[in-house]
């Protein structure tokens, strides 16, 4: 089992990562996720910030990571993350998770996908038409990430 984590400024190449997962033969599934800027303020979205704090961070998705590698049986997983000004349409993050079976690759990316959103520390202002302001956190950010019992939890 693999973990890469890449935070950066610069776009990445969903290609080169693709590429990278599937030269494993007993994976007989890669999934990938990748985030975009959207606009939700309908038209006058002019781009984004996304803020961070380096060394916590990193330490942060790598957590998330390995939380997801005590779940299912991953090959590698690999979580790329931009910082700094995006614009409308840019890619934001890649998470790519390759193993044995699709059920397991879809489940850890999922999973990843929704801690990511809400335990991992970004923080997002959004540059539209009619100024800037912080992005809050959304509850149904946190109600996707409920479903995901602690590993230790028994069933009743």
């Amino acid at each position: 089992m693999a973990i890469r984590i890449a935070l950066q400024t610069e776009d990445f190449d969903l290609g080169k990562v693709h590429a990278r997962l599937r030269d494993n033969p007993r994976c007989g599934a890669l999934v990938t996720f990748t985030g975009l800027v959207r606009d939700l303020a309908e038209g006058g979205l002019k781009g984004l910030t996304l803020e961070h704090y380096p060394g916590m961070t990193e330490k942060a998705l790598h957590q998330i990571a390995e939380d997801a590698c005590t779940r299912w049986p991953i090959g590698e997983l690999e979580i790329v993350h931009r910082v700094g000004r995006l614009g409308p349409n840019e890619q934001i993050v890649l998470v790519a998770v390759s193993s044995s079976h699709r059920g397991d690759a879809f489940a850890a990316a999922e999973f990843v996908m929704d801690y990511l959103k809400t335990r991992a520390p970004f923080w997002k202002k959004e540059h539209t038409v009619n100024g800037d302001h912080w992005v809050e956190a959304r509850g149904s950010d946190d109600q996707a990430a409920s479903r995901w019992r602690p590993i230790n939890e028994t069933d009743h």
